[in-house]
């Protein structure tokens, strides 16, 4: 079977929306993924990082999946995080996210015991492509070692896309280290191997260095402006726009990120609930949602047409 087009541009791991008594809130969450796409994503990386992926059960996700594609969000324009402890639950998300047709998947690697060497990640990725067993599959790999503390280096994407040529297609960077990315580029993008930055503080640098776009926490609020940039990056104003989105991302940042898109998606959306956090995670105190607005507000911020 043919694979799906592969994904480039701007993409959000979307936040998860929560009740009060702190169960995946279905409608809010389609509302918002569809707001994304009609905003300037181009995909949507839902279960990342600052989805809450990893306070979310297997069951929990695969019922959001659901929830999305029966409120009209395309699969195509779906990369789900798949990547889990469990080695099973790895690959049952990603032989879901197959099935259903998703784009892609972005799997973190197994992230509890630290110091594993590339041969136990190897095997880990090896046999969640073997028992999915599907040439549909696109996987991208999921390098975020501020978090995860578990790297996924150089030579382990070389064996990997040395075994499975176009099944592994990808890899989003959240080291922060723009050198890293830049090493990702140069060593693998020549061989159709795709580049996200894992910030748009880089996404300038990553389009031209051969990258294909960003996912990034802020495309959650900011998606507009971040897609300018990645539709015109080989432009005159290219700079001037990336300072832009650049002076965006400090301002969120100064604060607990997850929390602070929340509270800005609450506050913009006129929709207080939005605010929740699934423990562990709290949300912004007063005082800091405060100067989160104001500083937005100072910076000329919008969000338009998310207000219903």
């Amino acid at each position: 079977m043919a694979k799906k087009e592969r994904i480039t541009g701007v993409l959000a791991p979307v936040v998860t929306p929560f009740r009060k008594d702190y169960s995946p809130d279905a409608e809010r969450f389609v509302r918002h993924c569809r707001w994304l796409l009609k905003s300037g994503c181009s995909a949507l990386a839902v279960f990342g990082t600052n989805s809450e992926a990893n306070s979310l059960s297997v069951q929990e996700k695969r019922k959001l999946l659901d929830s999305l594609v029966a409120g009209g969000v395309p699969p195509s324009a779906l990369m789900p995080g798949t990547g889990h402890c469990a080695l099973t639950d790895s690959i049952e998300m990603t032989r879901a996210a197959v099935e259903m047709g998703c784009a892609g998947v972005l799997m973190l690697p197994p992230f509890y015991y630290k110091g594993v060497p590339d041969e136990g990640l190897y095997r880990n990725f090896a046999e969640v492509i073997e028992r999915v067993g599907d040439e549909r599959l696109q996987l991208y790999l999921y390098h975020i070692p501020p978090v995860s503390q578990v790297p996924i280096t150089l030579a382990l994407i070389e064996r990997l896309l040395g075994k499975y040529p176009g099944i592994v297609a990808g890899v989003k960077d959240s080291s922060g280290d723009w050198s890293n990315t830049k090493a990702m580029l140069d060593a693998f993008a020549k061989d159709g191997f795709d580049v996200f930055a894992g910030s748009e503080v880089f996404l300038l640098d990553n389009m031209r260095n051969g990258g294909k776009g960003c996912i990034t926490a802020t495309g959650n609020i900011n998606p507009g402006p971040i897609d300018r940039v990645f539709r015109n990056w080989r432009s005159a104003e290219a700079d001037k726009l990336q300072a832009g989105i650049t002076a965006t991302r400090k301002i969120v940042q100064k604060q607990p990120m997850i929390a602070a898109l929340k509270a800005a998606i609450a506050h913009y959306g006129n929709d207080p609930q939005w605010r929740t956090c699934r423990p562990p995670l709290i949300e912004l105190n007063s005082s800091q949602e405060k100067e989160l607005i104001s500083e937005l507000k100072a910076n000329g911020f919008t969000m338009p047409g998310l207000a219903p």
